[in-house]
């Protein structure tokens, strides 16, 4: 299959939690949590933390990235019945300091090598994200690491993705995001950015405005795409 990279590319900028970091990573991690229940627990801690940062944008009452992801936390543990001495601490902690996916580092490398100019753009505040990228040995790859908190809305608000251009001083076609996110995906798009939808899940795409210029199932296929194989 011949592959046509996007073009007129300037900068990668990627979404953080289930892009680049597994989110799955701070459940199996955690010793004190039931076996049985670590799967359900790890998929309705992402639905209601989601849920939380659009219906709190919708409401116009924002919190930080890191208190509704405790508020959604609790939603869970109750929800599920899981009770434990520190375990809502043990995975708070867990959260700041997810696994790469395998193919992240050698990637971000590459493109790094090619001349890519590398940010991350999240929903997480400054000091996640700093947990995240450290924890990872990622550090000195990115040229920016972009909170939505800068702005006080969450994504998929379009002044988030204006925050990215504004902070890399780059038109919107001169920038390649990738989400793993469906949702994250479409709304890029639909705001005039290049995307490419990382669906690592198997997502249908969403029916909603804008349309990514690319799909892979992993950022293993990136390089090429834009231009920097």
């Amino acid at each position: 299959m011949t592959i046509v990279p996007l073009e007129g590319i300037k900068a990668c900028v990627f979404d953080a939690y289930g892009t680049l970091f597994d989110l799955s990573s701070a459940v199996s991690g955690c010793p004190g949590l039931p076996g049985e229940k670590r799967g359900a627990l790890g998929a309705l801690w992402r639905d209601k933390q989601l849920q939380y940062t659009w219906l709190r944008a919708a409401q116009g009452r924002h919190a930080d990235f890191h208190q509704v992801t405790g508020d959604a936390l609790d939603f869970a543990l109750e929800t599920l019945g899981i009770a434990g001495p520190d375990l809502r601490a043990h995975l708070m902690d867990l959260y700041l300091t997810l696994a790469v996916f395998p193919e992240v580092p050698g990637v971000l490398r590459r493109l790094k090598a090619a001349g890519m100019r590398l940010a991350i753009l999240s929903n997480g505040t400054p000091a996640m994200l700093a947990a995240a990228v450290g924890g990872a040995g990622l550090d000195g790859l990115f040229d920016a690491v972009i909170s939505a908190e800068d702005v006080g809305v969450f994504k998929p608000h379009p002044a988030v993705y204006q925050h990215a251009l504004d902070r890399l001083d780059l038109a919107a076609p001169q920038l390649a995001f990738q989400s793993s996110n469906a949702w994250d995906a479409h709304a890029a798009s639909a705001f005039g950015m290049r995307v490419v939808w990382c669906n690592r899940y198997g997502q249908r795409p969403e029916r909603l405005p804008g349309r990514p210029d690319r799909e892979v199932t992993s950022l293993a296929d990136l390089a090429p795409l834009v231009g920097a194989a």
